[in-house]
């Protein structure tokens, strides 16, 4: 695990290195904002693999050498010899359970912020036609909106009761005062509508606050990552009242981060079954058939995640489907175990 972190640091070095020379990025910044907080995310997305490479490392060498064999025939059971596997297994998914949704999301906040400070270009919103639901009820529509100048254009928002129109502002801008903490709309006109009588007024400018701010139509990238368990499930809730069309990211993320740990009990008990039956070959066999295995985990669950992104299948059912599909292998394999 040090060694992989080790080259992947030194990779990333040799990418960004132009980038914190221009930037003029300070050593303790590039060291404990960036590299400490890059850390941990590598750590987490590879202990699974680690692990199972180390489980079959270590009972290839034990079978190798009879000693599984000598175990068994003192008269201990293939299920105690499993004991102390499942139990470091389980530290290691507990582990890896709090990284994903508590301590990972905190290190990647500062990491972001440190990319957008030395490393990424200013971000520019080029979306066109934005709708949004920021309330139950209430929508907004912005032809564009600049992040640059915290200003949108040609904007409207629209209030509904029971699916009735009753309140509609537009606007030629809507800027943000950010001294002040509210919204500076200029050039509006209002539209009130109650029962069959209906009051427009018109107006050159009014400051008023909304339930949305500048954030809104910020940069999105990495935004799920830099949230804890309940923070993204607000967020999720948040994403959902507002009609996104993108909040199944959000869901694979959020499932992803406690599927993958359990992942470690899988690949462990297929790891013992493989690894514990002599073979030819011995330990060479084992970790080539090991890395074999882990590499068609990785790529099913990409694949099942790709399907769930595009609205194809649910992404709880995604994220869990290749830990389903493995558990039924880490079973036959387990009662097919040399015993």
């Amino acid at each position: 695990m040090a060694l992989i972190i080790l080259i992947v640091v030194v990779f990333d070095i040799s990418e960004k290195l132009d980038d914190f020379l221009a930037k003029e990025a300070p050593l303790k910044a590039i060291v404990f904002d960036y590299y400490f907080n890059f850390i941990p995310y590598f750590v987490s997305l590879f202990s699974p693999l680690f692990t199972f490479i180390a489980v079959i490392l270590f009972t290839s060498k034990m079978a190798t050498r009879t000693e599984i064999v000598a175990i068994l025939s003192s008269g201990v059971s293939y299920n105690r010899i499993l004991v102390p596997y499942m139990l470091s297994a389980t530290v290691i998914a507990i582990l890896s359970l709090y990284l994903n949704n508590f301590l990972i999301p905190h290190a990647t906040k500062q990491r972001i912020a440190f990319e957008d400070r030395y490393i990424r270009d200013q971000f520019y919103n080029r979306d066109r036609n934005i709708h949004k639901q920021i309330s139950p009820g209430n929508y907004i529509y912005l032809e564009r909106y600049a992040t640059e100048e915290n200003t949108g254009y040609r904007f409207s928002i629209e209030e509904f009761n029971k699916g009735t129109l009753y309140y509609k502002l537009m606007s030629e801008t809507i800027k943000w005062d950010s001294t002040k903490g509210h919204w500076v709309i200029n050039n509006y006109f209002i539209r009130t509508i109650n029962n069959s009588e209906e009051y427009i007024r018109k107006g050159a400018r009014i400051d008023t606050t909304f339930a949305f701010t500048p954030k809104e139509f910020g940069r999105k990238d990495n935004t799920v990552e830099t949230m804890d368990y309940s923070e993204l499930n607000s967020y999720i809730d948040s994403e959902r009242l507002k009609g996104s069309d993108n909040i199944e990211a959000s869901q694979i993320a959020m499932y992803g981060r406690s599927a993958f740990p359990f992942a470690t009990f899988i690949l462990t008990l297929i790891g013992v079954s493989i690894a514990s039956r002599k073979i030819r070959g011995g330990i060479g066999m084992h970790i080539g058939l090991g890395i074999l295995i882990s590499f068609s985990y990785i790529m099913l669950m990409q694949v099942s995640t790709t399907f769930a992104a595009g609205g194809l299948v649910s992404p709880l059912i995604a994220v869990w489907v290749p830990n389903l599909l493995f558990s039924i292998l880490a079973w036959y394999l387990l009662k097919n175990a040399q015993k």
